[in-house]
């Protein structure tokens, strides 16, 4: 096994149902109390079935103290980078710096199109991810004053304002295929 410099670290991956809405919260605290230190939730927004991931990690947030939270990767393709990038900022200030953000370049496309967003190739998929990437961490570098603008083929902004700053180096784990 690799050794790469950090500790480990134990936590749980949550499928965020509905039935009833209460089950994944009280997952995700009771993986507090046992001393766990992430929970994460799968992110399906076209699923009838589950609640809205990142409303439900604002609400465990809200609920919990020292676990750190993040979707099990939100959804890039339903998610608009500048906004998420400012949802997670806040809700990591919120919560005390223990937001992490898990994004995912996309994968059920039909379920994705049904929603409204666009099909992608793999490869676009990817590309799209790094764009989205250089606007999340744009809007997190609250210190440069220019305006950011980002011109790529699937996401763009011109002359949004930066900020908040999250609480904490925000770590971003990635899930995509080539």
């Amino acid at each position: 096994m690799s050794d790469y410099g950090l500790p480990l670290e134990f936590g749980t991956f949550i499928t965020p149902g509905n039935d009833p809405a209460s089950t994944a919260v009280a997952l995700a605290e009771l993986s507090e109390r046992l001393g766990y230190d992430l929970v994460t939730f799968q992110d399906h927004p076209y699923q009838p079935r589950f609640l809205d991931s990142w409303t439900l990690i604002s609400y465990v947030a809200a609920r919990t103290e020292r676990v750190r939270l993040a979707g099990n990767v939100l959804n890039l393709p339903l998610r608009q980078p500048a906004v998420l990038a400012r949802s997670v900022a806040s809700l990591d200030l919120l919560s005390g710096g223990r937001i992490e953000l898990g994004l995912g370049a996309g994968g059920f496309w039909d379920a994705i199109g049904a929603m409204g967003g666009e099909r992608l190739e793999p490869g676009q998929a990817v590309q799209a991810l790094d764009e989205a990437l250089q606007i999340i961490r744009g809007i997190w570098d609250a210190d440069e004053r220019r305006p950011l603008n980002v011109l790529g083929e699937f996401h763009a902004v011109h002359g949004a304002k930066r900020g908040p700053a999250p609480a904490h180096p925000v770590q971003i784990w990635l899930a995509a295929t080539r």
